[in-house]
Parts: structure tokens; sequence; C-alpha cells
């Protein structure tokens, strides 16, 4: 299944239908009295989370979603029937917003969560309701109101505690396939990563975190160089970053520490608060460089970097060094989610994921 995490539709609600003006007519009784029934409430549309769903391709289709209006009053007090609403099943993560406002009408963040895009209308009065001691044969009745329309733009944000960020072939693929059940594809050319992938690193029975891998970013991507800005959105939900970098080029011109420094200049032009999160440096390919200058090699890339923050030195090819940082990484997501639970006066927030979440949509690839 293709990767979508984009798209935009249109929903129409249905219209109430309208109440009827009628009288009561039977043999022998020339005065029955109004019997108009009122009119059924037009269908509405909701937005529901699923968790078994990964992607918005089915809306990068099916782009009109329309309920059907109530149905019409009738006489002998019959009120219509009131149209079936349309639940529309969409994946955690999806952001809803407004085309024409931009205001954001729904984030989807847990499953199950519901969401009302577009009212339906309500019914129309019958006669029955205007009926009173001083007018006994009322005439009067009401239309139904009409359904809500909008146009919405549906946005993903895959759902994760960790994302990885870095250069294209900096090792981003072969880290989460070393420490998850991620399988992203691998080769020795840029952009083999063309969508996100997630990934469940398990540490220990229930001590469990999800790791995020976005297509590689580039300098200029701000201009559309590479794959763009598009994926970066996957990682505004992270609570912390993993900045991969290769410290073995393979062409001896690229200079490391440049395109560390042009991936934060990038971020930086996305999204000033994605660029403050909390980022962690992530030394890769160790295995590439000798043994014997391997220390010198990183306390140079540290100090033309300038970096204050963690420094880990790891091979994801061996797995040199993935187990220290595997638990150096759930030991600060085990703070963070230890820090947003509730006390025992606070609510329940239903928005948080669940720390050892087996959630199916971890486990495979999103395409």
């Amino acid at each position: 299944m293709k990767f979508i995490d984009e798209a935009k539709i249109q929903v129409i609600a249905g219209n109430g239908g309208n109440g009827i003006a009628s009288f009561r007519r039977e043999k022998y009784i020339p005065f029955g009295g109004p019997d108009g029934g009122d009119g059924g409430r037009g269908g509405s549309i909701y937005a529901v989370a699923d968790r078994n769903i990964n992607t918005l391709v089915d809306y990068r289709f099916a782009k009109l979603h329309r309920a059907r209006n109530g149905e019409h009053g009738r006489g002998s007090d019959c009120y219509g029937k009131g149209a079936d609403d349309i639940m529309l099943r969409m994946p955690v993560g999806t952001l809803i917003a407004d085309r024409e406002t931009g205001a954001v009408l729904a984030d989807l963040t847990t499953h199950g969560q519901t969401a009302l895009l577009a009212q339906g209308g309500q019914g129309g009065r019958g006669n029955i309701h205007f009926k009173s001691s001083t007018n006994r044969a009322p005439r009067q009745q009401t239309d139904g109101e009409p359904g809500e329309e909008r146009e919405l733009r549906l946005e993903l944000k895959v759902l994760a505690d960790v994302g990885l960020l870095g250069m294209p072939n900096a090792g981003k693929s072969t880290l989460i396939s070393a420490v998850s059940n991620a399988r992203p594809k691998i080769a020795d050319y840029p952009f083999t990563t063309l969508h996100p992938h997630l990934g469940v690193v398990r540490v220990g029975p229930e001590r469990s975190f999800v790791i995020a891998d976005v297509p590689g970013l580039i300098e200029g991507a701000a201009e559309g160089a590479g794959l763009g800005h598009q994926f970066l959105r996957h990682l505004q939900r992270t609570g912390l970053l993993l900045h991969v970098v290769d410290l073995a080029p393979f062409d001896p011109e690229v200079d490391p520490v440049g395109d560390a420094k042009a991936i934060v200049g990038e971020l930086k032009k996305f999204d000033p608060e994605l660029a403050a999160k909390t980022r962690w440096l992530v030394l890769n390919k160790l295995d590439m460089v000798p043994v014997a200058e391997r220390a010198a090699r990183v306390k140079d890339f540290v100090r033309r970097l300038r970096w204050k923050g963690p420094v880990f030195e790891i091979s994801a090819l061996t797995r040199l060094g993935l187990e220290p940082l595997v638990n150096a990484i759930y030991a600060e997501v085990s703070a963070r989610r230890h820090a947003t639970q509730p006390g025992p006066s606070d609510p329940v927030d239903d928005l948080s994921l669940p720390p050892d979440s087996d959630d199916p949509r971890f486990a495979t690839r999103l395409e």
C-alpha cells in the first residue's frame, strides 16, 4: 500500500427533513385537528481514529463524502426518519483542518477518538407543534435546516517517542532495523528511504518505546532540494531527536561537520520549535574508522561542531554501542512519560500513548 500523508476532502452533511402541515381526515370527524409530523435529522459526518490504518490513501481518491438528508414529516403524526451518520476512519495521528480558515478541527491522537466534521441539519417542525387554544387549525410548519459543508485538509503526523534525523546514507535505516522490528529498504545510494518508518524498540518486559525514521534531509531542502521538508512534520510529535551523522563518508571532500550544521539550519527554516527539541548526537559508522583514530576523530568533530549535548559513538551495522544508546533513550523517554502522567487528583489524559503499545501499526512498515 502506498504511503500517503496528505489529502484534501470535502464533507457535506445531510439536510434536515421539512415538517408538514397536515390535518386529520376521517369519516364522521370533520375537524380532526393538526397531525403534521416533524422532519428527520440530516446525517452528520465524523472522523474516527483507527490504529489499524496507517495511511491516508483512501482519501487521496475518495474526495467527496456526503451524508443523506432526513426524511420529510408526514400526516397522521408520522415523523420523518433521521439519516445515518457517516464515520470516516483515519489513522491515529491525523490532523484535520479547515482549508478556508486554517482552523484545526481535530487532532486524532488516540485510538477510538471521535471528532465531528460536519453537523447534520435539524428537522423542521410539523403543525402539531403550533396548535393552541386560540389556533385550533394551524397551517404553520418549518423547513429543515441545511447541513454543514466544509473543505478539509488531512495531514498525518506519525506518533513516536524518538525521531531519527540526518543526511541521506547516514545510516538511519540501518539503525532502526538494528534496534527495532522495522525493516526499511537499505542500499548504497541516497534516498533509499522514501517514506517514514516506525518501529518498536523493546528494552525489556513492558519496557519499550517507538522510534521513527524519515527520509534524509539535505541542504537546500527548504527550496525543494532532495525530498524537501515534506516529511519533517512526522518528527513534530516526538520528544527526542537523534541526529545521526556519518563519521566516515565515502567522499573524502565531504565534511561531516558541515552536513550536521546544514541539518540544523534546515530544521530552523521548517519549524523553530522542532529545532528547539531535545537533540542527541549519534556518530555512526564507527566501524569504518580505524580503532587508533576513533577517539581523535570524535573529539575533533565535537570541537568543530561546538556540541554541548550528549554524544553517542555507534556502528549500526556491527551493533557497536547500540545497547548504551538504547538504554539512555529509554531512560529519557520513561522520564518524560512519568512527567506527563496525571496525578491522583488530575484527570486522566486519554490522548496519551500507552508506554508499551502493542499497536499493530507500529509492528509493520508504513507503506
